[in-house]
């Protein structure tokens, strides 16, 4: 085992942040909301997208238990199908941010979210925040039939 510090020798597979993502994105492929609530710290919270959209006007995100589900809801439950295509992992402190796009399937329709999604874990391994930066206006431009 190395001395060095964990900044210097990054457990790719096994780190918090990392694992909480992975479990976020399972749980959206497998439709299973209760593990994907299951899967917050109880202040958990989603930006998706960061700042104010057609899913969260006033740009503050959705926080706790009743926020996330209504999250699910409005946005995950509506949809087909996710697909998540990253294409770069990077990984500081308790975070991980990947580079990458979120590919949506709804009523027929496929649209593409390139972006950076970001998921930090808190002290437990629990999702404290998934950050989601992507535009609106490109994503929507993006929109075909499936």
């Amino acid at each position: 085992m190395s001395d060095a510090p964990a900044y210097l020798n990054i457990d790719r597979e096994n780190h918090p942040a990392v694992l909480a993502g992975r479990r976020s994105r399972e749980a959206v492929e497998a439709r299973d909301k209760e593990a994907w609530l299951a899967n917050f710290a109880a202040d958990g919270s989603v930006e998706d997208p960061v700042g104010p959209s057609m899913f969260d006007e006033d740009g503050v995100g959705h926080r706790g238990a009743d926020g996330l589900s209504a999250f699910w809801d409005k946005t995950i439950g509506t949809t087909e199908k996710l697909e998540f295509l990253f294409d770069k992992e990077v990984i500081c402190g308790n975070e991980v941010a990947y580079i990458g796009k979120i590919v949506t399937h709804i009523a027929g329709h496929i649209s593409e979210a390139e972006g950076v999604f970001t998921y930090k874990a808190d002290a437990n391994g629990d999702l404290l925040a998934l950050r989601a930066f992507w535009e609106v206006e490109a994503t929507m431009k993006s929109l075909r039939k499936a």
